[in-house]
């Protein structure tokens, strides 16, 4: 058994299943106060990835994820396992990075013009406002259908033999060709709290006391 995934990004993958389930039942109930709260945890945790991306271990860099059409295609048709994200997978990682960071840069200037407002909205004109509305209110259904198909491309990739969610539940990975250089996540945990703590200290506040 090999480690593949650090102790960040497979903590990473869980704690987004999370946010993103609470950010969506937040917004159906309209629960905005935890809806927002958990949207600047989102962002805190999305920068903090970005930014392991950077200097994170081999599997979590940015640079990992870009790969050249033939070898996504060569990665869909075969059943061959990949150290990391293989090419086909790692469009689908792009595809949810830029989605989610619409969402939630969106999110932040959305206003219903009565008691909800994101903490970007004073700044820009009402056309943006109004633009960012719509795109917040869009871009969740394209990403809940992105969702779809990447739990359909797990089940397919389990029926070839890959256990992809226990890989991500235990970082190790059996028959990996080559064993990544691993960093540890703890440094990633902390600038991940740190964002946190900045982001609920400021625009979080008011709706964070309103929970307490």
């Amino acid at each position: 058994m090999t480690k593949v995934w650090d102790g960040f990004i497979r903590g990473f993958h869980w704690l987004l299943v999370v946010g993103l389930v609470t950010l969506y039942i937040t917004g159906e109930e309209g629960m905005m106060e935890l809806h927002f709260v958990t949207g600047y945890l989102l962002l805190a945790l999305m920068t903090t990835r970005l930014i392991w991306g950077l200097f994170g271990s081999q599997t979590a860099k940015l640079s990992a994820l870009f790969h050249s059409p033939k070898a996504i295609v060569s990665a869909i048709k075969s059943s061959k396992s990949h150290v990391g994200h293989n090419p086909a997978g790692s469009q689908m990682v792009l595809v949810f990075f830029i989605l989610i960071i619409v969402q939630l840069g969106s999110g932040l200037m959305t206003t219903d013009d009565i008691l909800v407002e994101g903490p970007l909205a004073q700044y820009v004109s009402y056309d943006l406002v109004e633009i960012a509305g719509d795109i917040h209110h869009t871009n969740i259904d394209i990403l809940l259908a992105a969702i779809a198909i990447h739990i359909v491309a797990i089940v397919m990739y389990r029926l070839k033999g890959q256990n992809l969610v226990k890989t991500l539940l235990t970082g190790k990975q059996e028959n990996a060709a080559v064993a990544p250089k691993m960093k540890s996540g703890i440094v990633a945990y902390f600038i991940f709290i740190i964002l946190s703590a900045l982001l609920l200290l400021t625009w979080g506040a008011e709706p964070l006391s309103s929970l307490l």
